[in-house]
C-alpha cells in the first residue's frame, strides 16, 4: 500500500468509527452492563493481541464467557461451556465486537484488515507472510468473513486447536496476504457491506 492509499484507509476509520460509536453507544452500555451483572466482574473483556509491527494493544471486548481454571485455550468453540447466555447473543450478533471501534479509533485497528490474534500466532509469521503485520488488524476482513462461523466448525473437530493450527490459522494467513497485496478502498466498502448484510 502507498502511503496515500494508508492516508485514506486510516482517515475513513477514523471518520466512520466515530460515526458508529455515536450510533451504537447505547447498545454497548446496555451490553457492558448485562455481561458485568451476569459475569459479577468487568463487562469488558480487555486481552493483549498482536498489532502492527508485532506490537501488543489491549483489544476491547464485551465480555462473554465466565473465568475458568480448567479450561483455559484460546481457542473457542460454539459449545464452550464458559460463554454465558447473553454471551452466546453477543458473539451471534458480534454485538461484542462493538467496542473495537475504540480500537479503531485509538489507532489500534482498522475496521478491514486481518482478525488480531493472541501472541503465538501473527508474532511468529516470518519471510513474505510477515507483511501482513504492515497492516494494523481489522474488526473485519475477508478471512473474518470465510470463517465467520470458525466457532461451530471448531466444534466439530476432534481436536479444535490442532485443526485451527494447521487447517484454519495457514489459510487466514494466504487470505490476509492476498487482501494485503490487491488492496482497494472498494474492496474495503464490500467487506463492510458484506459484513454488516451477511
Amino acid at each position: 500500500m502507498t502511503l496515500r492509499q494508508r492516508f485514506l484507509k486510516r482517515t475513513f476509520d477514523i471518520v466512520l468509527s466515530l460515526c458508529g460509536l455515536l450510533l451504537v453507544w447505547w447498545i454497548i452500555a446496555l451490553a457492558f452492563v448485562i455481561a458485568a451483572i451476569e459475569t459479577r466482574s468487568n463487562g469488558f473483556f480487555i486481552q493483549k493481541r498482536v498489532g502492527k509491527g508485532g506490537r501488543l494493544f489491549s483489544l476491547i471486548k464485551i465480555k462473554t464467557m465466565h473465568q475458568s481454571e480448567i479450561l483455559t485455550t484460546t481457542i473457542t468453540t460454539a459449545d464452550d461451556p464458559r460463554i454465558t447466555s447473553s454471551g452466546a447473543f453477543f458473539r451471534r450478533t458480534k454485538i461484542d465486537e462493538l467496542p473495537q471501534l475504540i480500537n479503531v479509533i485509538i489507532g489500534d485497528m482498522s475496521l478491514v484488515g486481518p482478525r488480531p490474534d493472541v501472541p503465538g500466532y501473527a508474532d511468529t509469521l516470518h519471510g513474505e507472510n510477515a507483511s501482513i503485520l504492515t497492516l494494523r488488524p481489522g474488526i473485519t476482513g475477508p478471512a473474518t468473513l470465510k470463517y465467520k462461523n470458525e466457532e461451530a466448525l471448531l466444534a466439530t473437530q476432534q481436536d479444535p486447536k490442532r485443526y485451527n493450527n494447521e487447517i484454519i490459522w495457514p489459510d487466514k494467513v494466504r487470505i490476509n496476504r492476498q487482501y494485503l497485496e490487491e488492496w482497494t478502498f472498494w474492496n474495503d466498502l464490500i467487506y463492510l457491506w458484506r459484513t454488516l448484510s451477511e
